[in-house]
């Protein structure tokens, strides 16, 4: 294979891999460390060439926010899993480790090809009395042995890997050779089709059921003034015929869900966290900090008009810029905002948006995070009083759903998104969680409505076809 450099600089031959690894590592007196190496490829699509990248650990991520980056991960070089507080102190401390011993034998490949940290936080920190056994690490934080990237038409692969002596490189730079050749390879040959069928079997009226109650004590607590505001989320199981790939769905939603990030967390062939967020927690590029405002929804037949008029919406929407603003003062920022929310449409939803920009001043991606986290958009006011509520009122753990998911590179740029949109499935199990924001003024039957259409939306997504269990 002849890899067409990017720049004058990329290698062109196996050779001048190998000799600019072994340059690296002997640079560093043939420490014993992670040696990384990148090659640049064209035609690539990491989302449909991540089956390829064969790892004998079975971890597998997908970020995709085609137009922008696009990232495939595999393996596990070095990972963290975490319980209990500090949880953002200690992973970024891991990051920061982590990335700054790496032997980087390609230092002029671009921001898109850089070594990066891939991270999945639960959304509450420690599990609850209620519900003692953890659906997932409070905090997980991957250096991937495989990294395939592209944005734009341009691709990279990346390989990360410990080396102890002059043989473990030349075995690094190898591996990487003949995976490029794979993947080029497999840009002219068609790939296999992937099934798009998924069915299973659901309990007609479960949620209702389970979410009635809890809706109720919400809107006393909301209307009686107790808190500002409550995002109570409902739970739908769904037993299905056969385990989920969801690698068809993300593809699916590349199309449905375009101005969403597409993402995957999978531990394990059986285990597999998925979605397409459409909220911000927090983008940084080059110290520049941006965050996104997503409250207030409405269904594929409401143009946002009713949106912009109605103010429910437009009071619990302002309760979550304000949080965000406030939370981000007080580490020392100075945020920025429009007046007026925009409309977001994502797939057959539509949403009230304002974007905040601040320079970030040097402040750590992660810390930046654990202040902002939990939105008020996906918890509720006051923070605190909020997360105590929602403890005892969801009969569910969260795990993953709301919480940040994203990643640290080792040039300081960090993207997290909010897990909203998304599912779970774990062998022949799917859940799929979703929520509404309850305020003061909020009506049962309206705020039941907008789950039920956020829930329809996730099993249309998938062309779930449903078969309602008999009694």
């Amino acid at each position: 294979m002849t890899a067409a450099p990017a720049n004058p600089h990329a290698v062109c031959s196996f050779s001048d891999l190998l000799d600019q690894a072994l340059t690296a590592w002997r640079g560093r007196q043939g420490e014993e460390g992670v040696v990384s190496l990148a090659l640049p490829l064209h035609g690539v699509d990491p989302l449909l060439q991540l089956p390829l990248l064969s790892a004998a650990d079975p971890f597998r991520f997908l970020w995709d926010s085609a137009p922008g980056l696009s990232l495939a991960a595999a393996g596990r070089c070095h990972h963290l899993d975490l319980a209990g507080p500090r949880r953002f102190e200690l992973a970024q401390r891991f990051s920061d480790t982590t990335l700054s011993r790496i032997l980087d034998a390609t230092p002029e490949a671009p921001a898109q090809a850089r070594s990066r940290i891939l991270l999945a936080f639960a959304f509450f920190e420690s599990n609850s009395e209620q519900h003692p056994k953890p659906a997932m690490p409070s905090v997980q934080a991957v250096l991937p042995r495989w990294q395939l990237s592209r944005h734009g038409r341009q691709g990279w692969l990346r390989l990360h890997g410990s080396v102890s002596q002059s043989a473990d490189v030349r075995h690094l730079a190898e591996t990487l050779w003949q995976m490029a050749q794979r993947l080029e390879q497999s840009v002219h040959a068609p790939l296999p089709a992937w099934s798009t069928a998924v069915s299973g079997t659901t309990t007609p009226g479960a949620w209702q059921e389970r979410y009635a109650p809890a809706l109720r004590r919400g809107l006393d607590l909301v209307n009686g003034g107790d808190l500002h505001k409550l995002v109570l989320a409902v739970r739908q199981s769904i037993q299905l015929r056969a385990p989920l790939d969801p690698l068809p769905l993300l593809q699916r939603l590349r199309q449905q869900q375009a101005g969403s990030c597409r993402f995957l967390w999978q531990r394990n062939s059986d285990d597999s966290f998925f979605g397409a967020s459409p909220e911000r927690l927090l983008c940084l590029r080059s110290d520049q900090l941006r965050s996104d405002a997503l409250a207030g929804t409405a269904g594929q037949g409401d143009r946002g008009d009713a949106l912009l008029r109605s103010d429910k919406d437009r009071r619990e929407h302002e309760l979550v810029v304000q949080a965000i603003t406030d939370h981000l003062r007080a580490q020392g920022l100075s945020p920025r905002r429009p007046r007026r929310p925009q409309l977001a449409r994502h797939g057959q939803l539509v949403h009230l948006h304002t974007p905040i920009t601040a320079a970030a001043a040097g402040r750590a991606p992660l810390a930046l995070a654990e202040a902002l986290h939990p939105t008020p958009a996906v918890a509720g006011l006051p923070r605190r009083e909020a997360i105590s509520w929602l403890r005892s009122l969801e009969p569910f753990e969260r795990g993953g759903y709301a919480a940040p998911i994203g990643w640290i590179d080792n040039a300081g740029d960090a993207d997290l998104r909010v897990a909203i949109r998304c599912g779970h499935a774990n062998g022949c199990q799917l859940d799929l969680t979703a929520g509404a924001g309850l305020v003061r003024g909020s009506v049962a039957e309206r705020e039941l409505q907008e789950v039920g259409l956020k829930l329809t939306v996730l099993a249309d997504q998938l062309e779930l076809q449903s078969v309602p269990l008999t009694t």
